[in-house]
């Protein structure tokens, strides 16, 4: 079925919108901790399983008015809800500092097995927005595969050989963009793609020598 044309407006409001409200909840409990059932959940968990809802909900919304909705919408809904649940199930430090590791290694394997069947997966999920040649997705696939597991090994060296605190220190330059839960962790919901600009060398240098307030 062909997709439906709607207000530009409206659907930027329903594909951002979750992550704003996210946000919005967030920076208001960050703070606080919650007991639900005799457990202690920190704002930001308490702020991932609002998300959920509010994410899913939108998603029902724009495929009734669009009749269509994106792989790349699917695949962010699916990491969210599940990696969100399996934060909130476990609410455990370690669990937290193996999630980077167990999400860069589920992509790299995803990549790879698509690879050797000679397929860009990354092709399938992304290539409604980004149109390339099928050569140039098999080298992007190809290095963002070889990048995951080289992400993946250096966390899971990182946090199984050095203290919390070392561990924190050693993603802080990358991780800087928001304030950490109560376990290290940063505080953000998880997209495809992110980053964080320094407005100087130095400035960065600095960050990653010397902790924050906030450690």
């Amino acid at each position: 079925m062909a997709e439906r044309k709607i207000n530009g407006v409206m659907k930027q409001g329903l594909e951002l919108g979750p992550t704003v409200v996210f946000f919005l909840i967030y920076l208001k409990i960050k703070e606080d901790t919650f007991t639900v059932m005799g457990t202690e959940y920190s704002g930001f968990i308490i702020a991932a399983l609002v998300f959920i809802p509010i994410l899913l909900a939108a998603m029902g919304v724009l495929w009734y008015l669009t009749g269509a909705i994106s792989r790349m919408q699917v695949f962010t809904a699916f990491m969210v809800i599940f990696f969100g649940g399996l934060t909130a199930w476990f609410n455990d430090e370690r669990f937290f500092k193996m999630k980077t590791t167990i999400v860069y290694s589920c992509l790299a394997g995803l990549l790879g097995i698509g690879l050797l069947r000679g397929q860009s997966w990354l092709q399938y999920v992304m290539g409604e927005v980004l149109p390339m040649q099928t050569e140039g997705w098999m080298i992007l696939t190809r290095r963002l595969c070889l990048m995951f597991v080289g992400l993946a090994l250096a966390n899971e060296f990182i946090w199984r050989t050095m203290s919390t605190d070392a561990w924190k220190t050693r993603t802080k330059l990358v991780h800087q963009g928001s304030r950490r839960s109560q376990y290290g962790e940063m505080a953000e919901a998880i997209f495809l793609t992110q980053g964080f600009a320094y407005d100087s060398a130095e400035a960065a240098e600095a960050r990653f020598i010397k902790a924050g307030e906030d450690e």
